[in-house]
């Protein structure tokens, strides 16, 4: 009877292995090429729909990125809501979410159109940049995903959802290089790699690029990993064109990429090949690429399935999938290290990211935030982020860090139809160490305005960092005739302002985008003008000086998405400022008095403003925008040098360029609405609304002293439309401005860059 069943035992095992080793296998090729890869998605989408197994998996490129998720148990619906979410499109173009911004680490805004990072030991060679994009969110987020998985699953490829194998080109060497285990993260990246569009990355020292250079098609990977009974091919991709004598794309593209096969190494098998006129670097068509893929797989499925042995059903899918996430392990980081070990690079990291003094363990929130806020830092041009799983079931948090390069360059400006013309230049030195420093100095120049501005930065890094910085400011506006054309004669300059200013700024974030800032300063401000309409060049001009010494605090969140011209997110702004100064006035000969004026001044400004885009879709984006200032500011000695002092309401960004007496009160409210509706991501036309009203008005008493009007009179609009192109560098507008109360309050002009100017020094 024993016998019996140890026979019986045998037979059973044996059949049991017959069956387990008799059932075909099914490999899946993913060829490379960019957005046009994800048709791979598609693929995947009809190919479980129709109950077609996939057992291994190996990609190039953006093949490497949809087969590692689905490796890694993702499901195609899963995987295409994931590309399809308007945060991945982000990643695609180099952006981060308004909420992961860290606004205290931002710089100063200003006029600039372009700038070029290089190194004080060479000009050129190392200042040409080595990525178009920054990876920043797309490296985070495969640390998240692909990071985690593989270290819970021993960093083994053979251990994933699906045995999975990805390509990546060393071009030391010049010759592919497959990884089937170590850091998934890592090896996917690297595989996709696109020259000069993403950072490079290192692999055991090798830097490695995209692996369609040299394999585009891994199906001889396939053949050699896995040997399985049957392979599918999805290629969208294609051997580039012989080069050209008069193309350079041509020239470059050949130079970098081998000749790949597009064929499969045995006959058991089918390509499939999605046709889509998606191409490259269109990620705004990927929900087409997609429906592209599921739609040339459907003309395949009949010719596949009836060689398949085996189905598997959706339902066994997820059971499946199911168990797979159930074993990952949570992220939660207990450790920080580096792996250039630069322990004046990892010191201000590790101060950034964790306490140092202090074990903490931090979570999968706490690590996305600090990372973003570590990113934002200037003098930091690239970071990246790997795990390693310890002992106790948390992660060391890897950071490659690299430094900017010491200098950066800004060039830019605001050139306009009208004489408004401003060009700018700034120039800042970077260091980095227990502390990161900067010197920075910038100068604006032109007819209407000039600057010069410097400033020595100091952060303290810290899970809740501060900066000090020491800083000097000159500024100069020159109202000689602001609605004037190039074609226009100028009349003799009517209003001249001046300033120089200088202090001790103590900055520190609240959250990502709010920040709070404390200013002390001491300032001169001189203004000539005319108190008259009525003179001539042999006039002289009235003369004011204010001198004294201001201390503000302001609390600023921002989260809009461009510095002017935005169409969504939010900002508000609050700031109180106390000043106290000497007023010293000297008439000029069109002046109605006569004797030179001396006053004491001292006030407080209260300023709020708030802006908010309640509506943002893709082709419409709406808005509400207010703001409102309280100011107890004291009379000057006349009535322009009262006006002069007090700040005015320009929502507009023209208004600034235009001396508007007539939206000028110490106290006063506006509010209004900004529509937008987008053409394409690159063109808007802009609708800009706002009331204005002043809660008192200052009048000219006839001997040209000022006095205040009774409350609530001489409310007032302003509008503005625009069209805009948004170019990469700089926005290109045609603009109709609605001033009611000028001479002409329709005023037409044409203009390409930021409307900014530096800070003023109390108004």
């Amino acid at each position: 009877m024993n016998a019996i069943k140890r026979h019986l035992t045998f037979i059973t095992f044996t059949i049991c292995c017959f069956y387990s080793y008799s059932q075909q296998k099914v490999g899946l090729v993913l060829s490379g090429g960019g957005a046009t890869g994800f048709a791979h998605i598609g693929v995947l989408k009809a190919l479980e729909e129709r109950g077609i197994p996939i057992d291994y998996i190996t990609g190039t490129s953006a093949g490497a990125l949809v087969g590692s998720m689905y490796a890694i148990g993702f499901s195609p619906e899963e995987i295409e809501a994931y590309v399809l979410n308007e945060e991945f499109q982000m990643m695609t173009k180099g952006k981060i979410d308004a909420s992961r911004r860290f606004v205290y680490r931002e710089d100063d805004i200003n006029v600039s159109l372009l700038d070029v990072s290089f190194s004080k030991d060479s000009i050129l060679s190392k200042s040409l940049p080595t990525n178009f994009i920054s990876s920043s969110y797309l490296d985070f987020e495969m640390m998240k995903f692909l990071g985690t998985t593989i270290a819970s699953y021993d960093n083994q490829f053979d251990n994933l959802f699906v045995p999975f194998r990805c390509v990546a080109s060393d071009i030391s060497n010049k010759k592919s290089i497959v990884y089937s285990s170590g850091n998934l993260q890592k090896a996917v990246r690297a595989s996709m790699t696109y020259p000069f569009y993403l950072n490079p990355i290192r692999i055991n020292g090798l830097l490695l690029f995209d692996g369609g250079l040299y394999d585009n098609f891994p199906a001889g990977t396939m053949y050699n990993e896995f040997n399985p009974d049957y392979i599918i091919g999805s290629n969208v991709s294609y051997n580039a064109a012989p080069p050209s004598e008069n193309s350079l794309i041509s020239q470059i593209t050949n130079m970098l990429v081998s000749y790949s096969s597009f064929e499969l190494p045995c006959e058991a098998g089918y390509i499939i090949e999605p046709k889509t006129k998606v191409t490259t670097f269109d990620f705004d068509g990927v929900q087409q690429a997609i429906l592209d893929g599921y739609n040339s797989t459907l003309v395949y499925l009949d010719s596949i399935e009836i060689q398949m042995e085996r189905k598997v059903t959706k339902e066994e899918l997820t059971a499946k999938r199911l168990a797979f996430r159930s074993k990952i392990i949570p992220l939660n980081v207990s450790s920080i290290s580096n792996n250039f070990n630069k322990k004046k690079d990892i010191r201000y990291a590790r101060a950034s990211m964790m306490r140092i003094k202090k074990e903490e363990v931090i979570t999968a929130e706490q690590i996305e935030q600090r990372y973003f806020r570590l990113y934002a830092t200037p003098q930091i041009d690239f970071i990246y982020p790997s795990l390693t799983l310890k002992k106790d079931s948390t992660y060391n948090l890897d950071l490659e860090v690299r430094k900017a390069k010491d200098f950066k360059l800004d060039v830019g400006g605001h050139f306009s139809s009208r004489a408004v013309n401003t060009g700018f230049i700034g120039l800042t030195y970077r260091t980095i160490g227990k502390l990161a420093t900067s010197f920075h100095g910038e100068s604006y120049f032109g007819k209407f305005y000039g600057s010069i501005k410097t400033n020595i930065t100091t952060e303290i890094p810290s899970i809740f960092p501060i900066s000090g910085s020491v800083y000097f400011v000159m500024n100069r506006w020159d109202y000689f005739k602001s609605f004037a054309t190039f074609f226009e004669d100028v009349k003799p300059s009517f209003l001249i302002q001046n300033e120089m200013y200088y202090g001790l700024k103590f900055k520190h974030p609240i959250g990502n985008t709010t920040k709070s800032t404390i200013d002390f300063r001491l300032f001169n401000i001189e203004d000539d003008y005319y108190q008259t309409d009525e003179f001539t060049n042999k006039d002289t001009a009235d003369f004011t000086t204010f001198d004294g010494g201001s201390i503000s605090w302001e609390f600023v969140q921002n989260s809009l998405n461009r510095k002017q011209f935005a169409s969504g997110g939010h900002f508000v702004q609050v700031k109180f400022r106390y000043v106290n100064g000497m007023e010293r006035s000297t008439p000029g000969s069109t002046s109605p008095q006569n004797i030179p004026q001396n006053k004491s001044h001292s006030w407080l400004n209260i300023n709020a403003e708030f802006q908010s885009y309640i509506i943002n879709k893709t082709a419409f984006h709406f808005g509400l925008h207010g703001k409102g200032v309280f100011n107890s500011q004291s009379l000057f000695s006349n009535y322009t040098a009262t006006l002069l002092a007090m700040t005015s309401f320009s929502p507009i960004a023209d208004a600034e360029t235009y001396f508007l007496p007539e939206y000028r009160s110490p106290q006063h409210l506006g509010a209004g609405f900004n529509m937008i509706f987008t053409f394409n991501k690159n063109v808007d036309l802009r609708f800009d609304g706002y009331y204005y009203q002043p809660f008192v008005q200052l009048i000219r008493n006839d001997d040209g002293t000022p006095s205040y009007s009774k409350p609530f009179k001489g409310d007032l609009f302003i509008a503005s439309s625009s069209l805009i192109y948004h170019s990469i560098i700089g926005p290109i507008r045609a603009t109709v401005n609605y001033f009611p109360k000028q001479t002409a309050p329709i005023a037409f002009q044409i203009s390409y860059g930021w409307v900014l100017f530096n800070e003023r020094a109390i108004r």
